[in-house]
């Protein structure tokens, strides 16, 4: 099988638009939420803040690099893709896997803004981050990615390929 990396995703004869390995990115979201769950144990244990604002500049340079620049060179993508190699791709469209990217760079400018910027450590930045973690954890245990929920939802060209094949399976009819 020819896999061809482009801009946004990869290229692959079965489908005529870009797709990307579910279980690569599900990887890195658990990956990403592990940091993050660290970063906010220690920030209620003992008020240091440090480990989640290195979780905010790792999220969001990881989104801006795979936003702007590809999956390639993302580092944790990049090496989620390489942990999960050896199993069999499930591929999914990219197009609201880029919603849902964007959406987590958006919230993690926020985060930083409200860490660095504002300097505020307390609870309206632990309750943001829970939010931000929530999200993690509901793609790397469930599949479920929030993002790709809203660009189903509201997208002019809804996406023709989700994870577990929730674009097209109609529960109801296997109740």
């Amino acid at each position: 099988m020819s896999v061809v990396h482009t801009s946004f995703g990869f290229k692959i004869p079965e489908y005529d638009f870009t797709v990307f390995n579910e279980r690569a990115v599900r990887g890195a979201a658990g990956l990403l939420f592990v940091f993050g769950l660290t970063g906010i144990f220690v920030a209620l244990g003992s008020g240091d803040f440090s480990v989640l604002r290195g979780f905010g500049v790792t999220v969001m340079f990881e989104m801006f690099i795979r936003l702007f620049f590809g999956q390639r060179i993302a580092p944790i993508l990049a090496l989620s893709e390489f942990l999960v190699r050896k199993q069999r791709p499930e591929w999914v469209d990219a197009k609201p896997k880029q919603t849902a990217w964007g959406i987590a760079f958006g919230m993690v400018l926020v985060a930083c803004f409200m860490m660095g910027w504002l300097g505020i450590r307390n609870e309206i930045v632990l309750a943001w981050c829970g939010i931000c973690l929530a999200f993690l954890f509901a793609e790397a245990a469930f599949g479920f990615c929030a993002g790709c929920w809203l660009h189903q939802r509201f997208s002019k060209t809804p996406p023709r390929l989700c994870s577990g094949d929730t674009c097209s399976y109609n529960h109801k009819e296997h109740k």
